[in-house]
């Protein structure tokens, strides 16, 4: 595998006029990950890496001031300089953690445009928090990627096909990453005020409108379902590879009852009929969660109809222009589920959303798969007959403007909100260097919206993806309905049942086996017993995992922050602390699991749940503000950094004077966590063994003297009833000068 080491823009301008050109007429479609011919793949995956970045900087260029970048389109939602700069860093973070690139470009930035995206807690959207770069000095930092992406792309060895597994897939997670990016900024400029944009010809919306059509009903036939990737070959059923995100993989299989779905998209003059009818007053329209969103925004209309004495007019991303009542309406869930309840009130029929399930039922009655993946624009050179790909409008378009047999609409022009919360497939895995892309999603408030939207370009374009945003969010999502006697079932779980994250949670909340105590408690205890009188005002349980040890710490600290890499481990430790109960699954033998919960009350840490914090972060690239802890314990953590020297050489930091650091771990090197080089101990120096403790003495002694040890705490992970492993974790306590 290559390894980039140095970079420069003279380089990159150099690259810059070499650049080889696919001859394309449209925005280029997800590569076909497979084939023989790799240098010739090597060219169309460096046109699809440059075509994203060209693309997503052209929308940041219809923002007319530097203003624009600063103030938030919305108060859940970081303001678009963090976008601008997210983008690039998540290619520099993904490949230094796959090994595809040795050293950072801008630490600062790598932290500070890390996480934020979601309107997850440990997300970070606390303004007080940052203190932004200039647009210049963000833009320069995006050159700096760009060359080193190209670098990498000319350089890096390549083999066909391209897999799960593959150092190449992490560079086309990069791309795909940021077109999804190119539509969630969109959706963000959409919400911002006009007096900050400014028209583009890059991004011109349609025109088009007319009278809208009368929806009917068609039947969709019962239908045998098989839909998931296989993780092994990455290969779709017609035998072509895609890059794919980790909630593709896996196997479902269903029966789908005949329904009927209606022929068009709901249009604006469908869903005024609710409006007018008074849906947005009437509370017994809308679910609970829906009632409580509706309340507290005093909604009356969709969020982009603007009255205009009697008319009606409809933002679009750069402008506003005279309702055109034959595009699709734009809804949140609750808005669509609304209306369904409206429908269903007023007709007398069972009327609601289609579930995932049932779209993919839809897309198999019009036979969508080639179109949605390209092969006609592939064979023709066109663009395939669908307002998908931004190959039609910067906008939503007429609901009659593109038939797939009967229906219209079955993909492309908006998103389709489905019933559905996101689940995981049978044989869900999460990929190593993105472990939080889906897990994160698994909670029940998240559904699934499908079919893709005028924007949604490569991996999104896909019938297969399977995308999930909060049911108060807007994207560029409408719907259509079905009639259905038949429930939308539900298939998500109050139980956690993602392996690893379930034998932490047992392992911090569980039982204890073979005598031995808590880990987890144990080193909190000692941490507090270490204090002695000293202020015990901030803590940092730093590589928290699902967060015992905060909630500990917090039987003694006024506030303890846990901090992961893992967003998958403190989704349960942010859970536990909002919900004070979780539910996991262990497996006992084979595929016979055990159910098991845990409550903050029967551990006697129910009143300090409002004292705990989690983030998601670096160990070895913590953002600035997280500093003038009294404690910080960093628990099993210093073998499993990429850079432990660093992490060790800055922590002090982080700590007041006289502060207290426990450093815990079994001291077990892998080079698949840290490089041979980077390591800090256990091999032979100068003829002599050289452990991990003198390496800490060697780092630590210049900001710290040692209190206690070095000594051993034994802790037990259980991975099934009848296998246990069995640790020794040395333990030392450290305090700054």
């Amino acid at each position: 595998m290559c390894r980039l080491k140095n970079f420069d823009q003279l380089f990159y301008n150099r690259l810059l006029k070499t650049r080889i050109r696919m001859p394309n007429p449209v925005f280029p479609r997800t590569p076909n990950l497979s084939g023989k011919d790799a240098e010739k793949k090597r060219v169309e995956i460096l046109d699809y890496f440059h075509a994203t970045f060209d693309r997503y900087e052209q929308l940041f260029e219809a923002l007319n001031c530097d203003e624009a970048y600063y103030e938030k389109p919305i108060a859940l939602r970081h303001p678009l300089i963090f976008y601008l700069g997210h983008t690039a860093t998540f290619f520099v973070n993904k490949l230094l953690l796959a090994g595809l690139i040795e050293q950072r470009i801008n630490p600062k930035f790598e932290s500070m445009f890390a996480v934020g995206v979601d309107e997850m807690s440990w997300d970070d959207l606390n303004d007080a928090r940052y203190e932004w770069p200039s647009v210049s000095e963000v833009k320069a930092y995006r050159d700096s990627v760009r060359a080193m992406g190209d670098q990498l792309i000319r350089t890096t060895p390549l083999s066909l096909p391209i897999g799960w597994d593959h150092p190449w897939w992490i560079i086309l997670m990069g791309i795909e990453h940021e077109r999804i990016h190119l539509e969630t900024s969109s959706v963000l400029i959409r919400q911002h005020r006009l007096k900050y944009l400014a028209p583009h010809p890059a991004w011109p919306p349609c025109r088009a409108t007319s009278a809208a059509p009368q929806n009917d009903l068609l039947e969709i036939p019962a239908t045998q379902l098989r839909v998931g990737r296989d993780a092994n070959g990455n290969i779709d059923p017609a035998g072509v590879a895609y890059y794919g995100w980790d909630n593709e993989f896996g196997c479902h299989e269903t029966s789908i009852t005949a329904f009927q779905a209606s022929r068009y998209l709901v249009s604006n003059q469908e869903f005024l009929g609710f409006v007018e009818a008074g849906g947005y007053a009437d509370e017994s329209l809308w679910l609970d969660e829906g009632a409580g969103w509706l309340k507290f925004t005093r909604a009356e209309h969709p969020t982009f109809w603007i009255r205009d004495g009697r008319q009606w007019r409809l933002r679009l991303m750069l402008e506003e222009v005279p309702m055109p009542w034959d595009w699709p309406v734009e809804t949140n869930y609750h808005e669509a589920k609304a209306f369904c309840n409206w429908k269903a009130r007023t007709s007398g029929d069972p009327v609601r959303l289609p579930t995932e399930d049932e779209w993919q039922a839809l897309r198999e009655f019009t036979s969508i798969d080639d179109l949605a993946c390209g092969a006609e624009e592939r064979s023709s050179g066109g663009a395939a007959p669908a307002n998908l790909h931004l190959a039609r409008y910067a906008s939503s378009c007429p609901v009659t403007e593109f038939a797939h047999g009967p229906l219209f609409d079955v993909i492309g022009n908006v998103w389709q909100w489905t019933e559905t919360p996101i689940y995981p497939f049978d044989g869900f895995q999460v990929h190593a260097v993105y472990d939080d892309f889906t897990t994160p999603t698994y909670d029940g408030r998240h559904n699934i919206i499908k079919g893709g939207s005028w924007i949604s370009c490569g991996n999104e374009a896909l019938p297969a993806s399977r995308y999930a945003f909060r049911r108060h969010f807007f994207q560029h999502a409408g719907f259509r309905y079905v009639k259905s006697g038949a429930p939308a079932t539900s298939q998500t779980s109050q139980y956690e049942t993602d392996r690893l994250v379930s034998e932490y949670a047992e392992f911090h909340y569980g039982d204890e086996y073979f005598d031995v105590p808590n880990f987890p408690r144990a080193l909190a205890q000692l941490a507090i017993a270490a204090m002695g009188e000293k202020p015990a005002d901030k803590a940092l349980d730093l590589g928290c995992a699902t967060g015992r040890a905060t909630f500990e710490l917090a039987r003694h600290f006024e506030r303890v922050t846990g901090i992961d890499f893992s967003a998958r481990f403190i989704g349960l430790g942010t859970r536990l602390a909002e919900q004070g109960r979780l539910g996991y699954t262990l497996v006992e033998e084979g595929e016979l699991v055990a159910f098991k919960e845990r409550s903050l009350a029967e551990l006697g840490l129910g009143p300090v749940a409002q004292k705990v914090e989690f983030f998601q972060g670096d160990a070895c690239n913590l953002k600035p503000v997280f500093t003038g802890y009294d404690l910080i314990l960093a628990a099993n953590l210093i073998d499993r950094l990429y850079d432990p020297q660093k992490f060790l050489e800055s922590v002090h930091q982080r700590l007041n004077p006289g502060g207290v650091l426990l450093l815990a771990s079994p001291y077990t090197w892998l080079t698949e966590h840290t490089k041979r080089e980077a390591w800090i101990g256990g091999f032979k120096k100068d003829g002599e063994n050289f452990s991990t403790f003198d390496g800490l003495k060697t780092i630590l002694g210049k900001h710290f003297r040692l209190l206690r040890g070095p000594f051993s705490v034994p802790f037990v992970i259980r991975e099934t009833k009848r296998k246990f492993q069995h640790t020794l974790s040395e333990v030392s306590i450290w305090e700054r000068n």
